[in-house]
């Protein structure tokens, strides 16, 4: 392996290519006319434009993609997450034109891409999972008498995908109707599938995922969990590792779980397996995500290991050169997404100039970053300017490193999660780790936000005036 191609963009172009560039190998970026002047494009050896701004005629252009690696030579393709990540006829395409897919072999990538057929693989392996229907259903009647023998309230999830599209929580049986009816057509329109199961819902559970890592000889290792669970519209916002919730006992349950999930579908490379914890530190299988994820940084920190260099390792055919015994947990780790949205308004997407971008730097403090100071904001994308993250010995101190780097860090033109990531981490249920999946319905308002802008305006002019009134004192000359 000598060249590898990155189907993808902004900062998680930027990582691969920056280990890809560590370990000696050339680099080859694909880019969209939207994004011709973005870092990923720059930072590459060789860069192509692949078509149009909308992802349909560009990123998610698998042939095209196949036909830039065949003209540079290019022996591997890295996916990033995202697009082309988690799609099976993308890795086959790469496998029938002797390109290395650096990821799962496409069987993998097909059977955890459905979470019904997922759960039917992993079921031999005794994983407790949530009860809940063991087929994909869109008959409303027979749905609802299903709803109703597992008990309210319970959860429509689409079969085909995630990130929170065609997810509906239902209360009550007066209701069920009408959420399975948009629960489905979000399906459809999301993932071109109306396929939806019903689960048991879990009141007040915790989002834990397992980092896993398996190779083509048979080992399979974790790398511990991350802790997940500050999310709006069920996506994931804040992540950080280790969870303060998990004992090493349940760590040890759940890693071995997460590697059991891996062996059920001969899994290579890095994968996730997501679960639930509930108030009880039950935990139920999810489903795994077979790709590496927005937040592995905090696990990078928190075990010393580089997973995008292990990625190519295994994709290459080595063996994995850890063994379970070898890891071990050092300090704590925080991951703040910063998105160009805008907290007091319902984290709607905020498009526009970064007139001012200016991020921090500095011992224990990590930035992964698609943007520079002067672009736009394409309306075409994920809107994830960044990932701020940040270390310490201690989760306080962990804490107490990413107030001051979110304080440093500069933003004009666009709202960002900043903000929010400041208040998350001043908040007494989230410093005393008390908190789950619904912290933001339970804690967040936008006027709370709001509280906290105009009170540390104010204590800034205090400071200011203090300063001001000490200077002039000193400059003042006796008559």
């Amino acid at each position: 392996m000598k060249k590898i191609l990155v189907a993808n963009r902004g900062e998680i172009a930027v990582r691969v290519m920056r280990t890809a560039k560590k370990m000696g190998l050339e680099t080859v970026a694909v880019f969209s006319e939207a994004d011709r002047n973005a870092p990923h494009v720059k930072y590459a050896d060789q860069a192509v434009c692949i078509g149009p701004a909308p992802s349909s005629e560009s990123y998610l252009k698998a042939d095209k993609i196949i036909e830039v690696a065949q003209q540079l030579d290019v022996d591997a393709i890295h996916p990033g997450y995202g697009f082309l990540s988690e799609n099976a006829a993308f890795a086959e395409l790469c496998e029938a034109n002797n390109i290395i897919f650096i990821g799962p072999r496409s069987k993998a990538i097909k059977v955890m891409g459905s979470k019904l057929a997922a759960k039917e693989t992993v079921k031999a392996y005794d994983i407790p999972m949530v009860p809940g229907t063991e087929n994909a259903i869109t008959d409303i009647p027979r749905a609802k008498d299903i709803a109703k023998g597992i008990g309210f309230p319970i959860l429509i999830k689409a079969s085909a995908g995630g990130g929170g599209k065609g997810m509906r929580v239902v209360k009550n049986e007066a209701e069920f109707e009408s959420q399975m009816h948009r629960a489905i057509s979000e399906a459809k329109s999301a993932f071109g599938d109306g396929a939806v199961f019903i689960e048991k819902y879990v009141a007040s559970p915790r989002h834990i995922e397992i980092q896993i890592m398996a190779d083509m000889h048979g080992q399979v290792i974790h790398l511990f969990e991350r802790e997940c669970s500050i999310q709006r519209r069920h996506q994931k916002v804040i992540e950080e590792a280790p969870s303060v919730a998990i004992t090493p006992e349940l760590r040890e349950k759940m890693g071995q779980a997460a590697i059991n999930v891996a062996r059920s579908c001969d899994y290579i490379g890095a994968g996730t397996v997501e679960f639930l914890l509930d108030e009880d530190h039950n935990f139920y299988f999810l489903e795994m995500n077979t790709r590496l994820q927005v937040e592995h940084p905090v696990t990078e920190w928190i075990s010393g290991v580089d997973l995008v260099a292990l990625q190519i390792k295994v994709a290459r055919g080595e063996k994995l050169n850890l063994k379970q015994e070898d890891l071990k947990i050092n300090g704590h780790a925080l991951e703040l997404r910063v998105y160009a949205e805008d907290p007091m308004n319902d984290f709607l997407p905020s498009v526009g100039h970064l007139e001012v971008y200016q991020w921090p730097e500095g011992k224990n403090i990590r930035v992964d970053n698609g943007f520079e100071q002067g672009m736009d904001i394409p309306i075409y994308y994920d809107p994830m300017l960044s990932k701020l993250i940040t270390y310490g010995d201690t989760r306080d101190e962990a804490i107490a490193q990413m107030i001051k780097a979110i304080e440093a860090f500069n933003v004009v033109g666009v709202q960002t999660t900043l903000g929010f990531g400041h208040f998350v981490c001043h908040h007494d249920a989230f410093k005393s780790g008390q908190f789950d999946t619904h912290f933001v319905e339970k804690y967040y308002a936008p006027d709370l936000l709001k509280q906290q802008d105009e009170l540390e305006a104010e204590i800034a002019a205090k400071i200011a005036l203090k300063e001001y009134l000490k200077a002039q004192q000193m400059l003042r000359v006796p008559q």
